[in-house]
């Protein structure tokens, strides 16, 4: 929720103490009698290792002071020592997905008195959405399997890596959607077209967010449709929305629509299910560049990751190309990656959350090279971390803490050469929205006010990465406490 933040009290007039940047970054002069307070003062916080106060005004960092030297403030927030430290930005999120996987049943075990517990408390006739279906918790699913546990109601289920839905007869019939086995590929956008909407709680997502330190998201989601950046637009344009948001959408998305919303660059998936022809994905490229965006291609198999390359090379890549997950890259790649400039952007989380279904269906050959991190950075490429929430866990730390271990949930370890330090995993966090890997944001004067307060200093935060070291932020719309 949103904090109400302590009043400060103003010093007597004439001794209040401004700060201006000199090389040591903190320095001091006296206000003048009448000078007007900024809107907020963080005091008592660290910053670089030091104990500071520091000032916001307009959205922007004006101030960092020795503690109790800030200047007057409408609101201050007491630090107590923790970390001030630039906001997180979640590279690879989809936020209207997320909002509808707190409407949604978990395929688990228990999937069948899940369903069952559903249909009975839900009006008739009204949809079923069901996610992190996979394989290995009740085998293969079809249409025939979900008839046989549920026939009366229309039911949808999603699997975990987001490229398939499997759909019951009733579903197909509700839908008007043609399916022998009711499985459906890279159907998204059918499937949002066929299927009633339901109302998202998006503002709730926001608070979420912001409760984990993030001040920033890029949506990657690859729609086509005008009306679902229309319908994201309501949730995140405004004074309510706690995170700047930058969407992508995909080649065909018109680029008048909500001008309002920052565009990042264009979403091209290179489907595992459907690989595109090269002409194709040279087409795609070449679009983007008509429209004088970059390219973030979806890349989570070798084959993918291939033809990503070879289109690339063809085109040219530009400062904020990205390759989304890289799930899969061989280390003979790496150089080639390194030498177009590209950036990866990468789920650590997925070690840890998925790790021992890895350890069972993946090659040999590549278990130690999945969401490469480390051999990645050591070879100069440009590495941004995400989450992938809904598929993923939306807390960042968890993605901090896996990238440090490399273990899966049961302790067995993988790729532990691709391992990084906490402060470096954090860092993966912290790049602008347009860059994955750019230069790391800073806590200074000068720079915009996104910021993450922790409740203990940063070397103690590293020690352990939790997001409920997380005390508060300052984002878009002001302070929100944990």
């Amino acid at each position: 929720m949103t904090a109400e933040p302590m009043l400060a009290q103003p010093p007597e007039p004439g001794h209040e103490i401004f700060a201006t940047t000199h090389s040591d970054g903190i320095s001091k002069r006296v206000h003048e009698p009448g000078d007007r307070a900024v809107q907020l003062l963080i005091h008592d916080g660290e910053v670089d290792g030091r104990r500071v106060d520091v000032a916001v005004d307009g959205g922007v960092i004006v101030a960092i002071t020795d503690v109790g030297a800030g200047p007057r403030a409408v609101d201050t927030f007491e630090a107590a020592g923790g970390a001030v430290i630039a906001g997180l930005h979640d590279h690879h999120i989809h936020l209207l997905a997320l909002a509808a996987a707190r409407q949604s049943i978990r395929f688990d075990a228990d999937i069948i008195r899940s369903l069952q517990i559903a249909d009975a408390a839900l009006p008739f006739g009204q949809w079923i959405r069901v996610t992190g279906y996979h394989e290995s918790i009740l085998g293969e699913i079809d249409r025939v399997w979900l008839d046989e546990r549920l026939a009366t109601r229309p039911v949808r289920v999603q699997h975990r890596t987001g490229a398939m839905w499997v759909l019951n007869s009733a579903a197909l019939a509700s839908a008007g959607i043609e399916s022998v086995d009711g499985r459906l590929f890279g159907a998204d956008d059918l499937i949002r077209w066929r299927v009633p909407s339901t109302d998202l709680e998006l503002a709730v997502i926001g608070q979420q967010l912001a409760g984990f330190g993030v001040t920033g998201v890029s949506d990657l989601t690859p729609t086509t449709s005008s009306s679902e950046l229309e319908l994201l637009a309501g949730f995140v344009i405004g004074d309510s929305f706690p995170i700047d948001v930058m969407v992508t959408g995909g080649a065909g998305l018109d680029p008048l629509v909500v001008p309002e919303l920052k565009r990042g660059p264009v979403k091209i998936v290179v489907g595992d299910h459907d690989l595109p022809a090269i002409d194709e994905l040279v087409s795609a490229f070449a679009e983007a560049r008509r429209l004088r965006r970059t390219v973030a291609v979806h890349c989570v198999t070798r084959i993918g990751l291939v033809l990503a390359l070879a289109a690339w090379e063809e085109v040219g890549t530009t400062i904020g190309d990205r390759i989304e997950h890289g799930a899969v890259i061989p280390l003979e790649l790496i150089p080639t990656i390194a030498a177009m400039g590209l950036a990866v952007v990468t789920q650590p989380s997925f070690v840890h959350e998925r790790g021992d279904q890895y350890l069972d269906d993946v090659d040999t050959d590549d278990i130690s090279g999945l969401w490469r991190c480390g051999s990645l950075i050591d070879a100069g490429v440009g590495v941004g971390g995400s989450t992938d929430a809904p598929f993923g866990d939306p807390d960042p730390w968890r993605a901090i803490l896996a990238a440090t271990r490399r273990c899966t949930v049961t302790g067995a370890p993988i790729g532990l050469d691709e391992r990084i330090d906490a402060r470096r995993a954090l860092q993966l966090f912290q790049t602008p929205a347009q860059d994955p890997s750019g230069r790391v944001r800073s806590v200074a004067v000068g720079e915009q006010a996104r910021l993450c307060l922790l409740r203990t200093s940063l070397a103690g935060a590293l020690a352990e990465p939790s997001s409920d070291l997380v005390a508060a932020t300052y984002g878009r719309t002001g302070l929100t406490v944990a």
